[in-house]
């Protein structure tokens, strides 16, 4: 299992993001949190508040994931990082391996 952090501009991008996401079965579940974000941008400093959504999945749909969340986003460059978990209990990992498809 993974877990897929991805920012978008707003919560409907994200909703829309991540229920289409599930309903491709690409991914078991998604997390939505309000984040205040600062980063360097062409060279100046871009303070924004965005929408951190958290997938998780199975990693061999990473690729999946991702080329969805570039062909969707409104950002020029897509943030979309992948975490492995060093544990999963049994019952939740059953569960993301039931409900996505590889």
């Amino acid at each position: 299992m993974i877990l897929i952090f991805s920012t978008f501009g707003n919560k409907k991008e994200a909703k829309d993001a991540g229920k289409e996401l599930l309903k491709k079965r690409i991914i078991a579940c998604y997390n939505l949190v309000p984040v205040e974000s600062a980063y360097l941008w062409k060279g100046k400093i871009e303070e924004e508040n965005e929408v951190l959504m958290i997938c998780k999945t199975k990693k061999e749909n990473f690729e999946k994931v991702e080329k969805y969340i570039i062909e969707h986003s409104d950002y020029e460059i897509p943030e979309i990082v992948a975490v492995e978990t060093s544990y999963v209990n049994k019952p939740y990992l059953d569960w993301i391996n039931a409900e996505t498809k590889s």
